[in-house]
């Protein structure tokens, strides 16, 4: 102990230095964290968090019993997780390539700087561009086809119109990191490789791909973190909280937002979230146990 606190105070400037930060996390991200106490309660307002009725798992086997709903939206959040990553990855990958293969430079700036104005649009905003494509009356894609087919009522549509809504807002950001790895490639292993008469797409599939996975593979275990939480503003907002569509659009963060607005019981919302980062943790410890095995060099830890 002596010799923690003899190097905190030889190392004092860097200490005042990343103290904000410190603090930032500390009260943001694990402070709240006491809260998940609320998910083994049935909270009581006049009581508070600490103070209510202790429940044990009560909340979790309620979550649990209500068969259909919770089968239904965890199915939908996974397969939208395994979608969304595969085809994002792709896309990033493929998009970060073309662009760095661009022979003007000028012109891949620009067309970089154009696929990333999406992200700054809200989903509050986004959901009347999609409502102005696809409403039954007014929609633009039922006025060039002549048709008048009611989307909002029609649920089979919704996984492929959720995919080129997120495709749409994330791939053009997505694929910026991935142009940072591409620009640190030593450029002459092209050059060794053009000596050596291979073409791009030879160039592109031994050099570039290579030199990609390491990021590509960090990108996933992060992600995989996530795979039971999506984003609410794509469900929620997006899909206009139409109750006609729960079948292949309800995940477990619209379903949590659903009945924080419309129900008192907090320890059933708190006991679904607990979930989501329960299993959240272990797939992304047991995807970076998997990596380390196979790839130790890109295991996160």
């Amino acid at each position: 102990m002596k010799e923690f606190f003899r190097n905190t105070w030889k190392h004092r400037a860097h200490v005042i230095m990343a103290l904000p930060a410190f603090l930032v996390l500390l009260f943001i991200m694990y402070v709240p964290m006491t809260g998940l106490v609320l998910a083994f309660k049935n909270f009581d307002y006049s009581k508070g968090i600490f103070a209510s009725d202790w429940v044990g798992l009560g909340n979790f086997e309620f979550l649990i019993k209500s068969k259909n709903t919770f089968l239904n939206m965890t199915r939908n959040t996974v397969l939208y997780y395994l979608l969304f990553t595969a085809v994002g990855t792709v896309l990033n990958v493929t998009i970060a390539i073309m662009i760095d293969q661009m022979a003007f430079k000028r012109a891949a700036k620009t067309m970089q700087t154009l696929m990333i104005i999406p992200v700054f649009i809200s989903y509050a905003a986004v959901q009347f561009i999609v409502f102005a494509f696809i409403d039954s009356r007014t929609g633009m894609i039922n006025n060039v086809l002549g048709t008048s087919t009611r989307f909002y009522s029609k649920a089979e549509y919704w996984p492929w119109i959720l995919l080129i809504v997120k495709v749409w807002k994330d791939t053009g950001y997505g694929s910026v990191l991935y142009m940072s790895v591409l620009a640190g490639i030593d450029t002459s292993l092209y050059e060794a490789a053009n000596i050596d008469g291979a073409n791009k797409f030879q160039q592109i599939r031994h050099i570039t791909i290579p030199s990609l996975i390491p990021m590509v593979t960090v990108m996933l275990l992060l992600s995989v973190g996530n795979v039971m939480r999506s984003d609410t503003g794509l469900f929620y907002q997006v899909t206009r909280n139409n109750g006609a569509l729960y079948s292949t659009t309800q995940v477990i963060d619209s379903y949590i937002l659903n009945q924080i607005l419309k129900s008192s019981n907090f320890g059933y919302t708190a006991a679904a979230s607990f979930f989501q980062s329960v299993i959240g943790l272990l797939l992304m410890l047991l995807a970076n146990f998997s990596v380390r095995k196979i790839e130790p060099e890109n295991a996160l830890f």
